[in-house]
């Protein structure tokens, strides 16, 4: 079965064609249009830009991976009808119901996050072997069993997800204010970096440990041999609670806080390596433990992540580290990171899915739903 995806959830127009043959997915074209240097100017999203933006690239992004006169023929057309702005949403959905119309293929309405989640199935997955637990690369639509716990962690949207099968999903997480994503980039705006925050904050964290010199900065403790250590300065919100839910806009309001205090004494090249770091710390720790949690609590067969900020190699990292202390026997993988930000392949993986089941939408009848929650 031969799917289009279509995505123009927020400022990136995509669109894939992916093949799903019951043992495996094989994306046959991906394209991707990103509006990120459009809108870090702004150091934010601009709904009426990205908008208009969406308009000027869908048609050229399907002609690349359809080509210009459809050669590439498809059995299904899938579409990201929401969570996301409304503005962006209907560029692609009005797209892919004149598709539908035209073609007369069916047609299927794919949720945004459930499709976050799907980005797991494409190959290459990034999967870790752990001893008792062989997960076999070839069969990446079998490998996954249930029930399955994912931690979506994106710009708007931080959830742990219990998944029991095939779309059937149970939000055991969320968060209560600022997504984890959205702090990286408020906090990144703090210390002066650029949009999307999370690369920016991840880049200054990296030249954290060869960057100043012992004794540099006034109020943050110094270690041995030039190195750092912050000791756990900012707070951890919620992290010990007993739920599974994600607070971040403390952490956000500390930042701005001790930043101003360290600037009294520094420059804001001086202290902007280690509080990028500690803040990327404070974050990881918050996403890891909780994710730990449900994970035992619900007795999981497979952990993964999802979303874009799960390209976050410390993030990875430290998630790798978990499974292999903690729960030695449970399978887990995470997408590779081409497929973590927004874009079709996705999509229409998620569609598969959809498909194998007849649950389509008439095309007369999709609509596009900005809050829609999975």
């Amino acid at each position: 079965m031969k799917i289009l995806g279509i995505e123009t959830s927020c400022d990136e127009t995509s669109a894939a064609v992916v093949m799903g043959d019951g043992q495996s997915f094989e994306v046959q074209g991906n394209i991707v249009s990103s509006q990120i240097k459009i809108h870090a100017k702004y150091g934010g999203v601009v709904p009426e830009v990205a908008a208009r933006k969406h308009l000027e690239a869908i048609l050229p992004v399907l002609w690349a991976v359809l080509g210009e006169k459809g050669q590439k023929q498809i059995d299904v057309v899938a579409v990201a009808s929401g969570p996301g702005l409304i503005t962006s949403l209907l560029v692609g959905n009005e797209v892919a119901r004149i598709l539908s119309y035209l073609s007369k293929k069916p047609l299927a309405r794919i949720n945004h996050i459930e499709a976050h989640i799907y980005a797991n199935w494409l190959s290459p997955i990034r999967e870790i072997r752990n001893p008792k637990s062989e997960i076999r690369n070839k069969y990446p639509i079998s490998n996954i069993q249930f029930p399955a716990l994912c931690l979506v962690v994106s710009g708007g949207h931080t959830e742990l997800i219990l998944m029991r099968g095939h779309g059937k999903y149970k939000v055991v997480g969320e968060t209560r204010d600022d997504a984890a994503g959205e702090c990286f980039d408020k906090t990144a705006k703090i210390l002066g970096l650029g949009y999307p925050g999370g690369p920016a904050i991840a880049a200054e964290a990296a030249r954290f440990m060869a960057c100043l010199p012992v004794g540099r900065v006034h109020g943050l403790p110094a270690g041995r041999q030039g190195s750092w250590l912050m000791d756990k300065l900012l707070p951890r919100p919620m992290m010990d609670s007993p739920d599974f839910d994600f607070s971040f806009s403390g952490l956000k309001t500390a930042v701005l806080y001790m930043v101003r205090d360290l600037l009294k004494k520094n420059k804001m090249e001086e202290i902007r390596p280690a509080m990028a770091r500690e803040i990327q710390e404070a974050i990881v720790d918050v996403l890891i433990a909780k994710t730990l949690r449900a994970a035992k609590k619900y007795n999981v067969k497979t952990v993964m992540l999802a979303g874009g900020v799960s390209a976050n190699k410390r993030l990875r990292e430290r998630f790798v580290e978990m499974m292999r202390r903690e729960l030695p026997n449970t399978r887990y993988q995470m997408p590779d990171t081409k497929y973590c930000t927004d874009n079709a392949a996705m999509i229409a993986a998620a569609g598969y899915f959809h498909a194998i089941k007849k649950d389509f939408t008439p095309w007369q009848k999709l609509k596009v739903d900005p809050n829609w929650e999975l």
